[in-house]
């Protein structure tokens, strides 16, 4: 099979459940016939119609209400931010009606709200935030966020077949970055399964989205130049966790640093550190650490974001530090 870009990737995804679901249908700013601002729905107003790949107003709150009316008859809604930093625009509707909505009034809310992440493509502090942390808290959430072409389209297939408001971040920088050969047939990854993605027995890295890639470099750099085994684990899901593949890489190398993209301050490496304290204490070694953005604003100067955001020389630095403690 061709190799696939992430972005074709999460379009592939939206076809084959368009065509094998006819309850699914999209809507957002752009996406019909322009194919939204990063082409990701590019093709499927063509093939579906009007009536399944909707143009909406500029209105976050507004569209995201109306996905989850659709989703209470019967519907499976697939919203699209433009940027996913527009996501607080619905942040009252998605954490106080919809999230609640199945257990307040045992109302069906199968919807999936979508859309580009992240850093590390110089877009300022409007079009480059992270703000899965803020949605973190909320029971009745599932959050997803991928960082291989296999399981954006795999995710994002397990998203749209869930009962419970998914949200689905993907991320940018990877969107014509990565490419693989994706699985044949009816490829559905389960929520909630994180994925190992390099296996090791000296150091643990817990990591998700973009920063996958970077605790991948730097772990070839510290084999490479310190000999030191690295295990990358790639959590995928974060809402829920799994505490499971969590304990199993502490309890295995005993261990840890915790790399992400967002701030450090509220970031999902401090529930992390705190579920390691209650499920495997014991079996470390030295202190959990971790390595995520500064607490600012996102610069648009390159040089700015790039000493902001985590990259590869941070991970190896702390890396080398909790391996010699």
């Amino acid at each position: 099979m061709a190799e696939v870009t992430y972005l074709e990737a999460i379009r592939q995804g939206l076809f084959e459940e368009m065509e094998r679901d006819p309850d699914v249908f999209c809507m957002g700013e752009d996406i019909g016939k322009y194919g939204g601002a990063f082409k990701v729905t590019e093709g499927l107003f063509d093939r579906f119609g009007a009536e399944r790949v909707i143009d909406t107003p500029i209105s976050e709150t507004g569209f995201v209400g109306a996905a989850a009316g659709a989703a209470h008859m019967g519907l499976r809604p697939v919203c699209e931010m433009q940027f996913i930093d527009f996501l607080s625009c619905a942040y009252s509707i998605l954490t106080n009606y919809v999230a609640t909505a199945r257990y307040r009034a045992f109302l069906p809310c199968p919807m999936v709200v979508r859309g580009p992440s992240g850093g590390y493509v110089r877009g300022g502090p409007f079009h480059s935030q992270n703000p899965e942390a803020a949605f973190l808290h909320t029971p009745g959430l599932k959050i997803v966020y991928p960082a291989t072409a296999a399981d954006a389209k795999g995710l994002l297939k397990a998203a749209i077949r869930d009962e419970d408001c998914v949200l689905f971040f993907e991320h940018k920088y990877l969107y014509r970055r990565i490419k693989q050969e994706l699985p044949g047939g009816d490829h559905v990854v389960p929520i909630g399964k994180a994925r190992l993605a390099r296996e090791g027995k000296d150091l643990s890295i817990i990591t998700y989205a973009a920063t996958v890639w970077k605790a991948l470099e730097a772990a070839e750099q510290l084999e490479r130049e310190d000999g030191l085994s690295v295990e990358v684990l790639d959590l995928r899901s974060l809402l829920p966790l799994d505490d499971e593949a969590i304990a199993a890489t502490v309890k295995k190398t005993n261990r840890v640093l915790i790399v992400h993209e967002d701030t450090v301050t509220g970031g999902i490496a401090g529930e992390i550190t705190a579920r390691i304290q209650d499920l495997a204490f014991e079996w470390l070694d030295a202190p959990v650490k971790r390595v995520a953005a500064h607490d600012v604003p996102l610069p648009y100067a390159p040089q700015l974001e790039d000493f902001v955001l985590p990259q590869t020389t941070d991970i190896v630095r702390a890396a080398r530090w909790v391996a010699a403690y």
